[in-house]
This record gives C-alpha cells, sequence and structure tokens, in this order.
C-alpha cells in the first residue's frame, strides 16, 4: 500500500463539501455550476474544492463546449463512499 498516497485521499474526502461532491458526481457527471446550484456554494468554492479532488485523481475533467463536466474515477473512492453510506 501506499500510504502517502492513500492517506492524501482520505484527506481529501475528509472535507464535508469535497464527500457530497464526490456523492453527487458518482452518480451524474456535471458541470461546476450544478455543483453550485445543488450545493448552494459559491462558485470559487466549488472550483477550489473540484481541484483538489483533480490534483488526488479522484475525479477527472472533460470538455464539452465551454463547459467542463466532472465524474469519480477512483474506484476506491467509490467504494469508500459505498461503505460510508451503509
Amino acid at each position: 500500500m501506499n500510504y502517502e498516497k492513500e492517506s492524501e485521499i482520505l484527506k481529501a474526502l475528509g472535507h464535508p463539501i469535497r464527500l457530497k461532491m464526490v456523492e453527487g458526481l458518482m452518480n451524474n457527471e456535471c458541470n461546476v455550476n450544478r455543483i453550485v446550484d445543488v450545493l448552494n456554494i459559491p462558485q470559487s468554492t466549488a472550483s477550489q474544492h473540484l481541484g483538489i479532488l483533480k490534483s488526488r485523481g479522484i475525479v477527472v475533467a472533460k470538455k464539452e463546449g465551454v463547459r467542463t463536466c466532472y465524474r469519480v474515477v477512483d474506484k476506491k473512492v467509490r467504494n469508500i463512499v459505498r461503505v460510508l453510506n451503509q
């Protein structure tokens, strides 16, 4: 196990907003505007948290015209969130 990498993933999931983002992005990929609306947070806050999730390899971004859509790609993270929901 790569303890450094795994602890960085857990730190990223340790913030309530990022955990909510990951949970939502597991079911539907969406853009920043949708995340801002659903979580009722400023766009800059959403972008900052998405940047952290992206840098840890938890989510990836895909350009669709002028919009950028995000989705969860880390299978371990999906499993962690599923366990937390039990």
